[in-house]
């Protein structure tokens, strides 16, 4: 789809309502020409993870358990993961 489109005295242009409240990444091509790209943020403490395929995989398989009620049978160990927070620190 093209549009033809006149940007205001401030070099702004509308996108329309499909663009609406999404965060976007403009590049420019070249003197005459941008991208405009819908993006998601990823907050960086959380990057990690995506980064992660083997936690990325664990917590999706975590998600789809709790989704369909497959919950444990026996309480967290807290003494343990206290050590193993510990562990980490380290």
């Amino acid at each position: 789809m093209e549009l033809t489109k006149t940007t205001d005295a401030k070099g702004r242009v509308t996108l329309g309502r499909r663009f609406a409240n999404k965060t976007v990444i403009i590049r420019e091509i070249d003197a005459t020409e941008v991208l405009v790209t819908i993006a998601r943020v990823i907050p960086e403490r959380e990057a990690w993870l995506h980064e992660n395929e083997v936690a990325k995989g664990r917590v999706m398989t975590g998600l789809r358990q709790a989704e369909s009620g497959q919950f444990s049978d026996s309480p967290p160990d807290l003494d343990a993961d206290a050590a193993l927070a510990d562990a980490l620190k380290e």
